[in-house]
């Protein structure tokens, strides 16, 4: 892979080349990506949607919303860090295409902002309560008129292909969606191959899958014009990383690692002093001592570690992807960046510590359970109302039900495929709050 042409920005139905050189600086067209999120309906709804504590009423308590953002903000500085080394390595890319280090921020920042965008409500539990719905609950009567990646794409529901399909699915007017720039879309893919087969090595990229069957034609087109390299055979569809993705995954890992852990100490589920202890380890070679112990409450304490934890874990990210650049752009370096830095000891720890007292805590745990039940019920009800309007034996009920769809949703859908999909994807798009309220409406 080059450079050149993983930062392309291309976006789909351009019929002309779009280069660097020729951008205006006050409207660079990744900076534009970012805008074109942050304004997007889907954005928005991340506001009410779980991070940690589903339906938390308390206002310390992260969203999807603000996750996203802490996100987007490290990640910009990680490619940032990471643009100023590739520029003075390959000073051509300034020199004779225009790029500058902060274009690399800029990608980075659009993709990580985006990295959330088609989780459904209630965290990774509403991905798990879409997929059981399809493998052992009604959903089951339609695996014999799909194909088997259909079908894997249902079973399997997996937000980053949600998310793609957000992103850049067209539908009457509004051709391509977003129309982001095609390198945006390839930093934003973790997972760049189809939903089979599954897990078929250890390579980071091949951990989930990254877009449905539905979107698979442009994915290739993304892909190529990037000139990510293909690792599949045959009819099966897989790629190597885009570069940039190993960033985004990064700000991901670094953000999560530390600041649900912050949410779990605000919230009392982890105590403080093995917060600190933990957290101490990751910053004692840059703490200072004098301005620490001047902290006087908590809440101080835990954000100043935290600043100077993720700080360090941003240094050691880019540190990591620039030893790894020449194996990365050949399509040979198969682990997440937080795999290999030197504080990975330190963040399993923090990680297995969140696993035990906030992501399995009883709050958490009941208000999954509710989840479950309501994303089943709506599953249900709306995709037997949408299914018997196409077949013309809609009752009375299910053409009340379906006039609560949104008017972008009211689509004729002539494949059973689609027409799932396209009920799995308006559920996905309700906030934690709104899926709540259909659920009490359809259950009266």
């Amino acid at each position: 892979m080059t450079w050149e042409q993983l930062l392309s920005l291309k976006r789909q139905g351009d019929t002309s080349k779009r280069l660097r050189i020729e951008q205006d600086d006050t409207r660079l067209g990744f900076e534009v990506d970012y805008d074109r999120i942050i304004f997007s309906s889907a954005f928005r709804s991340l506001q009410d949607k779980t991070q940690v504590i589903p339906l938390s009423k308390t206002d310390f308590v992260h969203t999807r919303l603000t996750h996203s953002l802490e996100v987007s903000v490290v990640g910009r500085s990680i490619g940032r860090l990471v643009g100023k080394k590739i520029i003075e390595k390959y000073p051509h890319l300034s020199a004779v295409h225009g790029f500058h280090m902060n274009d690399f921020g800029a990608i980075v920042a659009a993709a990580a902002l985006a990295h959330d965008i088609g989780n459904p409500p209630f965290g990774h539990s509403g991905e798990k309560a879409i997929g059981e719905y399809f493998s052992i609950g009604k959903g089951q009567q339609f695996k014999e008129h799909l194909t088997p990646k259909q079908w894997q794409d249902l079973i399997d529901f997996e937000g980053n292909a949600n998310g793609f399909s957000v992103l850049t699915s067209s539908r009457p007017g509004i051709e391509g969606s977003l129309r982001l720039s095609y390198a945006t879309l390839g930093a934003f893919t973790k997972y760049p191959k189809e939903s089979l087969p599954k897990k078929p090595t250890k390579n980071i990229s091949d951990k989930k899958y990254g877009f449905f069957q539905s979107d698979k034609d442009f994915f290739k087109e993304v892909a190529e014009e990037l000139g990510m390299i293909s690792n599949k055979s045959g009819e099966d569809i897989g790629y190597e990383r885009h570069p940039l993705a190993f960033l985004v995954e990064a700000a991901d890992d670094i953000c999560y690692t530390i600041i649900d852990f912050e949410d779990g100490i605000n919230l009392g589920l982890v105590s403080e002093d093995f917060a600190l202890e933990y957290l101490i380890k990751l910053v004692k070679d840059t703490i200072d001592a004098a301005k620490y112990q001047t902290l006087t409450t908590k809440e101080d304490r835990i954000s100043y570690l935290r600043a100077l934890a993720i700080g360090n874990l941003i240094n050691d990210a880019v540190r990591v992807f620039v030893e790894n650049e020449e194996a990365i752009l050949q399509g040979k370096f198969h682990f997440a960046l937080t795999d290999k830095s030197k504080y990975k000891a330190q963040m399993d720890d923090i990680i297995k510590l969140s696993v035990k007292n906030i992501y399995q805590s009883r709050e958490v745990i009941e208000k999954e359970l509710s989840g479950y039940q309501i994303i089943n019920t709506l599953l249900d009800k709306f995709i037997t109302a949408f299914n018997n309007n196409h077949e013309g034996k809609a009752t009375n009920y299910d053409k009340l039900l379906l006039k609560i769809l949104p008017e972008k949703h009211h689509l004729e859908k002539e494949n059973l495929y689609d027409r799932l999909l396209h009920i799995c994807h308006y559920i996905s798009m309700l906030t934690d709050g709104k899926a709540v309220e259909l659920f009490k409406i359809v259950s009266a």
